[in-house]
């Protein structure tokens, strides 16, 4: 997310390929968010270290126990003790402004929390508003209303990790809960057209054929009234 006005730029999600997002910001220095410890979330801070970009005091927003988390553990307790970033705690339901017109709010969300909680986040700019919940188990889990919070933005980004359970008929989905594609679409079934226009399908497991525009699973999610999120995409907030 860049601030032309300010010349700063937010990242939400710190991927193993954070050089390609970092090149997406057009050389601004980004204010970092965290939602939570898995892979591919958090673990393009190795990048900001002293074996690579040897950053200084990057402010990556966590809440308190993916702050704990990543003070304690080796190798990120490294990029805290050498001030590569700068860790700053977050508040669950508490807004913060970490740039002008820029307002965010983090919300806790049910997934696996083996290292630490799991939030989404979401995000206010000078004239629109964006939902962001990349990983979730089960919507039903979720103490708020996905139906009421889309009538609060713009725009929402949602966890799509899987399609259907055929991706994952070798594994027991137990162990990696997510909201099928398919489950989220039913569950948004009798939701007004112009909610369901605000809902883009994101963070894809490589399984998945939404990754495949021309897939028959594409089209379906199209008809259904939803969005896919393409690489490159820009929103104006």
């Amino acid at each position: 997310m860049i601030h032309p006005k300010s010349n700063s730029s937010l990242l939400f999600e710190a991927s193993p390929d954070i050089i390609s997002q970092w090149k997406e910001l057009d050389g601004t220095s980004p204010v970092i968010f965290l939602t939570h410890a898995h892979m591919g979330h958090y673990t393009g801070l190795m990048h900001l270290g002293r074996e690579a970009l040897g950053a200084k005091n990057v402010p990556v927003y966590v809440m308190p126990r993916m702050k704990s988390f990543l003070s304690e553990n080796g190798p990120w307790s490294q990029l805290v003790s050498l001030k590569n970033i700068n860790l700053i705690a977050l508040e669950e339901n508490k807004t913060i402004s970490p740039s002008s017109q820029i307002y965010v709010t983090p919300m806790r969300v049910p997934h696996r929390d083996e290292f630490s909680e799991t939030v989404g986040f979401r995000i206010q700019g000078p004239k629109k508003s964006v939902l962001f919940i990349p990983d979730i188990d089960k919507w039903s889990k979720w103490k708020r209303n996905l139906r009421k919070e889309l009538e609060k933005v713009d725009y929402a980004f949602i966890d799509a990790t899987f399609f259907d359970a055929e991706e994952i008929n070798h594994r027991q989905f137990a162990e990696i809960p997510h909201p099928l594609v398919k489950e989220t679409a039913a569950y948004l079934s009798s939701t007004p057209k112009a909610l369901k226009n605000k809902v883009y399908f994101i963070h894809m497991n490589h399984t998945n054929p939404l990754l495949n525009p021309k897939s028959e699973a594409s089209k379906w999610v199209i008809q259904q009234g939803y969005h896919i999120a393409i690489k490159g995409q820009q929103f104006q907030l």
